[in-house]
């Protein structure tokens, strides 16, 4: 076991661990963790301590960019990683997470009956063992939902909304990269209070959501506004996974919704979801996955009874 240095080499041989992701040299500079460790060939992970979340009276360290290829190097390098961050006077070690929860995190603990869907984290059968037998205990539980009823409730108070100046409507074709600045701004606002929040540069913010363009429908991006100014955004996604296994195109993913702070609590959020899937429904879509929602997170109500949860996903931390 060895920390490695940010030389080309180190970085390759850190990048070439095989894991379900690739992991590229240049994802490991921008994500900048304060130390890599890796066990050649065999297991690897990166550490943070510097810029991390808050979270209560301690002081967190983060274990992200993990792979290990069987129990005993899990072993090694979980262990190693959280000496190095008890060295570096942590408290509390969480993961996996990349450095940041708008990141690769988590690992999946229960498939359900439903294959893999676009951009959802996936690892081996066998990880969340190896964080166990390293005495890592969960911290928090996410789920994934599947709607197969996409009928607009009734109750979504949209002619009160409307009479208190909000409205809804698509970004339309051409205009999605442009809106990307304007979504960001939104998005760390209304994510600001969730779990483990850190903030998010415009620039890796717009990076991340313009590699998904090509598989993006502009018509499944929508925006809420008050008095012309944006104040939310549902971001949905077709599920192109399915056609890639030769399936008819019919699941879309309900991938991020987000509502500024001083406009929650009005309804606004139910009444955006439910218009993005109205219209959805309308380019022939029939199902719709709420993906990857914190266990105590509002949205996990917005499709009502007829949204089951069908995967779970587990992050871990461990006492130093």
């Amino acid at each position: 076991m060895r920390s490695i240095t940010m030389s080309p080499a180190d970085l390759a041989a850190f990048c070439a661990v095989p894991g379900p992701d690739e992991l590229s040299a240049e994802a490991v500079l921008a994500h900048a963790p304060d130390e890599r460790l890796l066990l050649d060939g065999a297991a690897r992970c990166s550490l943070w301590w510097r810029n991390v979340p808050a979270y209560r009276d301690e002081r967190v360290g983060l274990l992200g960019h993990y792979v290990a290829v069987d129990a005993a190097a899990a072993l090694q390098v979980l262990s190693l990683g959280c000496a190095r961050l008890r060295e570096a006077g942590c408290t509390l070690v969480i993961g996996p997470i990349d450095g940041s929860t708008w990141r690769r995190y988590r690992l999946l603990t229960q498939r359900g009956d439903e294959p893999p869907f676009f951009l959802e984290p996936d690892n081996p059968d066998d990880w969340p063992a190896h964080w166990a037998g390293a005495g890592f205990r969960p911290i928090a539980e996410y789920y994934s939902a599947l709607l197969d009823d996409m009928t607009s409730p009734a109750d979504l108070r949209a002619a009160e909304l409307d009479a208190q100046g909000y409205s809804i409507r698509a970004i339309g074709p051409g205009r999605l990269g442009a809106a990307l600045e304007t979504i960001w701004t939104i998005a760390i606002d209304a994510f600001s209070r969730n779990f483990l929040y850190t903030p998010i540069s415009r620039q890796e913010f717009v990076d991340g959501y313009t590699k998904l363009l090509p598989t993006v429908d502009p018509r499944l991006v929508l925006l809420a506004e008050q008095g012309g100014r944006p104040v939310g955004f549902c971001f949905a996604i077709p599920d192109v996974l399915a056609a890639r296994r030769g399936e008819t195109r019919r699941t879309v993913i309900m991938k991020t919704l987000g509502i500024a702070r001083a406009h929650g609590g009005r309804g606004l959020g139910r009444l955006l979801f439910w218009r993005t899937a109205e219209e959805a429904a309308a380019l022939g879509f029939r199902r719709a996955i709420l993906a990857l929602m914190h266990e105590a997170n509002p949205s996990r109500r917005l499709g009502g009874p007829g949204a089951r949860d069908f995967r779970r996903y587990t992050l871990y931390a461990r006492p130093l």
